[in-house]
């Protein structure tokens, strides 16, 4: 790949229609991944639950099963990561494409969190209003999974710092970056990365997909206005944490 190609990738200013980061072979393996992905998730939500299952009825899992399920969704958005930084590394990129580029003083570090702080009430706003406006899921709950002793506590923290990075790496850094390529439209990328982001969590159910694609277009337009991940990295960190642990000690 030539030098004014990667620019072009990681800069969108400098074309309508930026280099592509990999290969659409590669793009095309991702979205394979995540008909897998979606294929699980459908089975986990049909799966047999009560006292035989392990399970109770109405929920993904025992709590017990909660820190197994932790490290594996580490080890999952890890191994994510690698496969988009292995296609963008053999098309002559590398993590600066993905990222669109790390802090480089103390002043960047609180701008973006200036910007992250009203986007994260934004984002549990529209969280909140897509939930209201398709009413109660029949879908099994996660909750029996959230944590609750210290351990657990400190592991989910980390399973939340790491899906901050990792999915908003593969998610706006990767797909939506193909998808621009692909399309040379940036709202359709948005649009795209967004619905795929949503599948990836169809263990949840269809309805909280639904509610998860509208915050991954939420983060979609925020990676697209900056020109680089470091604002998404800490909301989606941090609303990770909110959702599945502080709140709660916040509000109980």
């Amino acid at each position: 790949m030539q030098a004014n190609e990667v620019l072009a990738a990681t800069n969108p200013e400098m074309g309508q229609r930026p280099a592509q980061i990999a290969s659409w072979k590669h793009l095309a393996g991702f979205l394979l991944i995540g008909v897998g992905v979606v294929a699980l998730g459908l089975l986990a939500q049909h799966a047999p639950t009560g006292s035989g299952a392990g399970a109770s009825t109405g929920e993904l899992g025992r709590h017990g099963q909660a820190i197994h399920i932790y490290l594996v969704a580490i080890l999952m958005d890890w191994a994510l990561l690698y496969y988009c930084w292995a296609g963008v590394h053999r098309h002559g990129g590398n993590l600066r494409t993905l990222s669109g580029g790390r802090w480089t003083s103390w002043k960047s570090v609180a701008v973006d969190v200036g910007i992250g702080l009203p986007f994260w009430v934004l984002w549990e706003g529209a969280a909140y209003g897509v939930h209201w406006l398709l009413g109660p899921s029949g879908a099994k709950s996660v909750d029996s999974l959230l944590p609750q002793s210290l351990l657990e506590i400190l592991i989910w923290i980390g399973t939340s710092i790491t899906a901050g990075v990792c999915e908003e790496l593969a998610f706006r850094g990767y797909v939506q970056r193909q998808f621009h390529a692909l399309t040379g439209s940036v709202g359709v990328a948005v649009l795209g990365q967004g619905l795929v982001f949503g599948l990836f969590h169809s263990y949840q159910g269809w309805k909280n997909v639904i509610v998860i694609c509208v915050l991954g277009v939420l983060f979609g337009a925020l990676a697209a206005w900056r020109r680089n991940l470091r604002a998404n990295i800490i909301v989606h960190a941090w609303s990770d944490v909110w959702e599945g642990w502080l709140k709660f000690v916040v509000w109980r």
